[in-house]
């Protein structure tokens, strides 16, 4: 079964529910890489896409490699239920996974619709019997020892690997990757391509693109004229292109680029264009101290009543009504 058939990356508008289990010996930049993802698409979408709870084994905070504690919820409880269950393991882990953790990990499977193995997560898998027939992968460094430990699993060197209920990664940029994955499944490119610019996070590789790549990859089967389009929206916001000088740019007919952004975006080229323009303003609004007229002239609008009027526009309230209590 792959990522198509798995019923939580099919879009869907629910909010996810997520329990995160972190190991002490984890990498801080895996934890970052699960839960940042969902708590930038929550930001950009305005509304609440995903809701996470983070829990250790024992109910103490979580001590990664770098010496930094990760607060948690509590200790973890195989009888709570979520929609996903996201173990993040690192050194130490596969000494766990030799402890009745276990047996209580298999009980959990009834609880959830998926659960993930992060980077050293996937020892916990196996040992559990979770990967027995399965496509998995895990960190590049333990690849040859794991793959000889489970020999009834499918053990692969991708960057993730999701097999129906059961999803593994290789480190911290492919768990990036699959949150940038399961993002755009539930939500749509926009929101991903929204998400992966909040990190700057220019593209991601496809999920079977092997862990030690040099090259940037990509994020799933974008057409390679889309990141040019957009590119060129980003460097001129202040004075926005007409979408056929863009398309001529590109190389392309306006037709052509309004099916590709149709496809891929799920919008048209002019609207996506006015919402980074929007967005840019916003992120001005709420962070800094710029004058209104100011901000309307930088993200390319005549003026501050025309800027005022297409901010209600896709907002439902004035630019002004975002300087107090805004949420950072």
């Amino acid at each position: 079964m792959n990522s198509e058939t798995s019923p939580l990356f099919l879009p869907d508008a629910k909010t996810l529910e997520v329990t995160v289990l972190v190991f002490s010996g984890a990498s801080l930049m895996c934890v970052a890489s699960t839960i940042d993802p969902m708590r930038a698409a929550n930001r950009v979408s305005g509304s609440t896409l995903f809701k996470w709870r983070i829990v250790s084994l024992d109910g103490n905070p979580a001590i990664t490699t770098c010496s930094l504690p990760i607060a948690v919820s509590g200790a973890f409880d195989p009888a709570d239920k979520a929609d996903m269950l996201l173990m993040i393991g690192g050194f130490g882990t596969s000494d766990i996974s030799r402890t009745t953790f276990t047996a209580s990990l298999r009980r959990a499977m009834h609880h959830y619709r998926m659960i993930g193995g992060i980077e050293a997560g996937s020892w916990l898998l196996g040992r559990a019997g979770l990967l027995r027939g399965r496509r998995a992968t895990t960190h590049w460094e333990d690849m040859e020892e794991f793959t000889a430990e489970f020999p009834e699993a499918d053990i692969r060197p991708d960057r993730y690997v999701i097999d129906g209920p059961v999803f593994t990664t290789g480190g911290a940029s492919p768990t990036f990757d699959l949150m940038l994955h399961l993002i755009r499944s539930r939500c749509g490119m926009s929101v991903a391509l929204d998400v992966a610019s909040v990190f700057i996070y220019d593209e991601a590789h496809a999920s079977n693109d092997a862990q030690p790549l040099v090259s940037l990859g990509r994020l799933d089967d974008v057409h390679p004229k889309l990141a040019t389009a957009i590119r060129l929206m980003e460097g001129n916001l202040d004075a926005p292109l007409t979408i056929g000088a863009i398309a001529k740019r590109c190389g392309l007919s306006a037709r052509s680029l309004e099916k590709i952004f149709a496809k891929a975006v799920g919008e048209g080229p002019g609207r996506y264009y006015l919402r980074l323009r929007l967005k840019i303003a916003r992120r001005l609004i709420t962070d800094t101290k710029t004058p209104l007229a100011d901000i309307a002239a930088r993200t390319g609008f005549s003026s501050a009543a025309a800027f005022a009027r297409t901010f209600r526009t896709f907002e439902g309230k004035p630019p002004s009504s975002l300087r107090s209590g805004a949420n950072r």
